[in-house]
């Protein structure tokens, strides 16, 4: 009944009013309120409206009214939404070259990160996304991810083998699971946590934004902060939309979201906040040594040349502007 009422509701969300005037612009996300991700997406409705003079109408559908992430993409992709914040782990099911930017262990610290995506990465996703009628607006960082569990914490590799461990519809996240030995369970974001209180699942992992508020920490408190990937989510319109668009009116969409060091400045000030009050909020965090790090390291090492060689298409090219990338970074420090 309730993923009944999710369609219903979003069915007359989406065939409600139309705007007296101006061009209207759906806009989808999964933000729980109070979080700063709600204010950015609020941000952008109030900064869009008054810099068109009420010309642009924006609909924050944001609270996941309009179904799970792969209902948003397919929605999008079919234009009845035109505007969304999607991980990039979702978006690979249509562009598999996104999930190269899973690999674990791919970039040693947020800085390298930051350089890597800001000088390299924009233009070669932009043009993959394209062909496949999306334009890439802009990256919103999601933050490092870590490894949570119910009843025991994972601080090793060897902890995981056998466990049952929730991974997402992407290939990074079933190889990686592969590496760890783990009980692979394949579940959307929304039943990790009647998953864990079933006992259906032990463990998973993801960004603390998306642990420690969303349920997830009241069910599974142990989190070992193993940081081995960066989660990603791109913000993207479906692209006959946004080719349709007046210059004015793209220039205004693209300025008034903010951009990606705002969203990274977000996400790592939330994170540090929730790590430093995770007694508060029931989370027993564990942190890694020199030598448990790289116990982490070495098992999961495997997994980006399997990626690769898995993804296909432009993998190879993209991993190499990275390691060139990382090279000239490695220089200019």
């Amino acid at each position: 009944m309730d993923a009944l009422r999710a369609v219903v509701l979003a069915a007359l969300l989406l065939a409600g009013c139309a705007p007296q005037g101006g061009r209207e612009v759906i806009i989808a996300g999964s933000a729980t309120p109070g979080t700063p991700g709600e204010a950015m997406w609020l941000s952008f409705k109030d900064g869009a409206e008054a810099a068109s003079g009420g010309a642009i109408r924006l609909r924050p559908l944001i609270y996941g009214q309009l179904g799970s992430e792969e209902q948003v993409l397919g929605g999008l992709r079919r234009g009845r939404i035109h505007y969304a914040n999607l991980s990039a782990q979702v978006v690979s099911t249509v562009v598999p070259e996104l999930t190269l930017l899973y690999a674990p262990y791919l970039f040693d610290d947020e800085v390298e990160a930051d350089y890597v995506y800001d000088c390299c990465l924009t233009d070669v996703y932009r043009e993959l996304l394209a062909a496949q009628g999306l334009h890439l607006v802009t990256w919103y960082e999601i933050g490092f991810h870590h490894v949570y569990a119910r009843d025991r914490p994972i601080l090793l590799p060897a902890d995981a083998r056998g466990r049952r461990f929730r991974i997402a519809s992407s290939l990074s996240s079933r190889l990686l699971a592969r590496a760890l030995g783990a009980d692979a369970i394949p579940l959307g974001f929304a039943d990790i946590v009647p998953s864990l209180q079933t006992g259906l699942i032990e463990a998973g992992d993801n960004s603390v934004t998306l642990y420690a508020r969303t349920g997830i920490a009241g069910e599974a408190p142990h989190l070992t902060l193993t940081g081995h990937l960066l989660g990603m989510s791109v913000i993207v319109s479906q692209k006959a939309w946004w080719d349709s668009l007046t210059d004015a009116e793209r220039r205004i969409l693209t300025e008034a979201f903010p951009p990606i060091a705002r969203s990274r400045q977000v996400s790592r000030a939330e994170t540090a906040r929730d790590l430093a009050g995770g007694a508060q909020l029931g989370i027993q965090v564990h942190p890694l040594d020199t030598d448990q790090r790289a116990q982490w390291r070495q098992a999961m090492a495997p997994v980006t040349a399997q990626l690769v060689e898995e993804i296909g298409g432009r993998a190879a090219e993209i991993h190499g502007i990275i390691l060139d990338a990382q090279a000239r970074y490695a220089r200019e420090r």
